[in-house]
């Protein structure tokens, strides 16, 4: 187990290049199951999440190779040697759940994959995805198997387009649907779909597979049944997440960071939340310069919500650039029910933060009344000390590196396996803008380790 030394207290200054979104990368992996085409994706991060999902797409007969300091994979799957995901891939991600839809048109057997995994941040039900499947003619139920549960899937008499409307627009099940209607006789409507970019990354790649899709103003996606395939050559579009986190950062720490790659269309709303605050950009044709360029004023009132909202995954830095802001500014998380026990760590390293269970937005969430702590509000500006911290979940953990930037003593964060999920060289990038970071195994035991900050 390693461990992440960092000596805060200076600016941070230079530049770094965005990698490939996590996000994309590894839904497209996934729909290359569609077919036995070779399809190769350009600009992929080296992050551990995409080693997960290759993993999981060479269990089944995918042919991978992948240039990693090229960010280059080439994928095939000529056939499929197995529709078994093992157990050992339980819970390691949310990826299994989406090789049901990818792989219902393209065999008669029974699918059988793990439970999924990923973060802790919220129950995340799999309903969604179930409900729309079975809508296309799938057989899915659930079986204890060992230790962990199984998804046993199967669709024995074809799936058969239909008109699916999610009770919300979920990233996961609208990925799904799109995967297996690719494959359906006739046409799909999937109604009140997701529409983040990373969905029409996924909706860009499949037309170049020679799926015929397209996506209507009033969130539906139509779908008609692809007949003939072709090879793909597809780059992948610039992970906004990591974008925001590192200019957030930039500006938190009263520095001047350029983030080749970021991309204007997919952050218009983190971008005027940057702006109210006083935080400094300049959007440029290779990507964003991030700045500070005075003092940080609170007063801020942010929800997260599904695209073009406020992204859940900007919102735990934002709360560390608000410690930094003058007053006090709200924020209500409306995607996830458990996204702020993070902010107890930050409490604990100098930050005014108290939570409450009601909704503080313009309307009442689907969170409402359910005694779930979404709504927080956050004080400043206040001093961050340092402190040993174990991350609990990815953007957690990018949210304490950000506060470890800002305290002038050396903290040190364990947990690195959650940040290794999503963000690629994350140390070398922070060492290239003159951070005092580091990475060393962990010579203390966790539990002493934690013992000493208590």
């Amino acid at each position: 187990m390693d461990i992440l030394k960092i000596k805060g207290g200076v600016p941070l200054e230079g530049s770094i290049k965005a990698a490939g979104a996590k996000n994309a990368i590894t839904k497209l992996l996934v729909a290359s199951l569609l077919t036995d085409k070779r399809c190769t994706f350009y600009n992929v991060p080296n992050i551990a999440e995409v080693e997960i999902t290759i993993e999981l797409c060479q269990e089944i007969g995918s042919e991978v190779h992948w240039d990693r300091a090229e960010g280059v994979i080439e994928i095939v799957t000529k056939e499929l040697k197995s529709v078994y995901v093992p157990q050992r891939f339980c819970g390691s991600n949310r990826i299994p759940i989406l090789m049901i839809g990818a792989l219902l048109g393209r065999t008669d057997e029974d699918i059988i994959i793990p439970t999924v995994g990923g973060c802790k941040i919220g129950k995340r039900p799999i309903d969604f995805h179930i409900q729309a499947l079975e809508k296309l003619g799938a057989v899915i139920e659930y079986r204890e198997m060992k230790k962990e549960g199984a998804y046993f899937a199967h669709a024995h008499n074809g799936l058969k387009g239909t008109v699916i409307e999610l009770p919300y627009p979920s990233v996961g099940a609208t990925e799904n649907s799109i995967l297996a209607a690719s494959r359906a006789k006739g046409t799909t409507l999937i109604k009140n779909a997701a529409m983040e970019p990373e969905v029409i990354d996924l909706i860009l790649f499949l037309q170049k597979l020679g799926v015929i899709i397209s996506i209507d103003a009033d969130r539906t996606i139509k779908i008609q049944e692809a007949s003939t395939f072709y090879d793909v050559e597809h780059t992948v579009i610039t992970d906004r997440i990591e974008a925001a986190s590192f200019g957030m950062a930039a500006i938190s720490t009263k520095g001047k960071v350029f983030v080749e790659g970021a991309q204007h269309l997919h952050m218009i709303t983190f971008l005027n939340k940057l702006r109210e605050v006083g935080g400094g950009f300049n959007v440029k044709a290779t990507g964003i310069e991030f700045f500070y360029k005075g003092p940080l004023k609170g007063g801020l009132h942010i929800e997260t919500d599904v695209h073009p909202g406020f992204m859940t995954d900007w919102q735990q830095p934002f709360v560390v650039l608000l410690t930094q802001a003058q007053g006090s500014s709200i924020i209500h998380e409306t995607v996830y029910e458990n996204r702020f026990g993070y902010t107890e760590e930050l409490k604990q390293m100098g930050a005014e933060i108290e939570l409450f269970t009601q909704c503080f937005g313009n309307t009442c969430c689907r969170f409402a009344s359910q005694n779930f702590r979404h709504s927080l509000v956050v004080k400043g500006p206040t001093p961050l000390h340092a402190k040993d911290i174990a991350i609990p979940d990815l953007r957690a953990g990018f949210a304490y590196v950000m506060a470890a930037l800002l305290a002038p003593d050396t903290s040190q964060i364990s947990g690195l396996h959650y940040l290794d999920r999503g963000y690629e060289n994350i140390v070398e990038k922070l060492s290239a803008l003159g951070a005092n970071i580091s990475r060393a195994p962990l010579v203390t035991p966790l539990p002493e380790l934690l013992a000493t900050t208590k």
